[in-house]
């Protein structure tokens, strides 16, 4: 816990530009996390980036294998939003959001412009993406994704976010430069303290999303690849 805590300390007396030797970074990965300057770019990013359909197994790939292997799903491209984010000066913050048994969670970077906070998110679909800094609490930014979120029948399936997580916390050698998957990470955000977006007598008055609005969540933006 000592170490731990020393690490902690450390990461927060570095300097913007030793930030990367710190964080383990080649100088061609700092270059390419520097040019993600913004929360719009690192989107960008992202949306340009082939979703991980996990062909070969389940993974959580770290930042650098997901510069090196040019795929990401949802922590996976979290991870690399927050490494953006606190390379480029803000800190490296994440939320995990929880769900319903029959459906999956998801997490999202977190920012903070004037105040108001906003989320930078990997996903294959339209509903579960960016989100302007907009949004007084992170209780309003958790309920601007629960319309949408929902699982092929049409549920709505949100019930949960997490209190904001900050990665700095994390020996960058687990989430940053780790060659194998950083479940640790993972599980650590599953354990994270949770607050319900809704009561059992509101989830009792939830109505299913209809057959346009399922056919609509349909689409994707990286189809999964036709195996012989």
């Amino acid at each position: 816990m000592g170490a731990r805590k020393g690490r902690i300390r450390n990461a927060k007396k570095i300097g913007s530009f030793k930030l990367a030797e710190y964080l383990g970074l080649t100088p061609r990965e700092e270059s390419a996390l520097r040019r993600l300057d913004t929360p719009h770019r690192i989107q960008a990013y992202l949306n340009a980036t082939p979703i991980n359909h996990e062909i070969g197994g389940e993974t959580v790939l770290s930042v650098r294998e997901v510069l090196r292997q040019r795929r990401a799903h949802c922590i996976e491209g979290a991870m690399l939003a927050a490494c953006a984010l606190w390379i480029n000066g803000d800190p490296p913050l994440v939320m995990h959001l929880d769900c319903d048994i029959s459906d999956y969670p998801h997490v999202i970077a977190l920012f903070r412009r004037h105040g108001y906070w906003g989320a930078i998110s990997k996903t294959n679909g339209a509903p579960l993406r960016y989100r302007d800094p907009i949004y007084r609490t992170l209780r309003e930014l958790a309920l601007s994704y629960f319309h949408e979120y929902s699982n092929r029948r049409g549920h709505k399936t949100l019930r949960s976010y997490s209190v904001s997580y900050d990665l700095s916390r994390i020996d960058p050698a687990e989430w940053v430069t780790n060659p194998k998957s950083c479940w640790s990470t993972h599980d650590l955000l599953t354990e994270l303290r949770h607050y319900p977006l809704i009561t059992k007598k509101q989830e009792r008055l939830l109505t299913k999303r209809d057959k346009f609005e399922r056919r609509a969540s349909k689409l994707v933006e990286y189809p999964r690849p036709q195996t012989r």
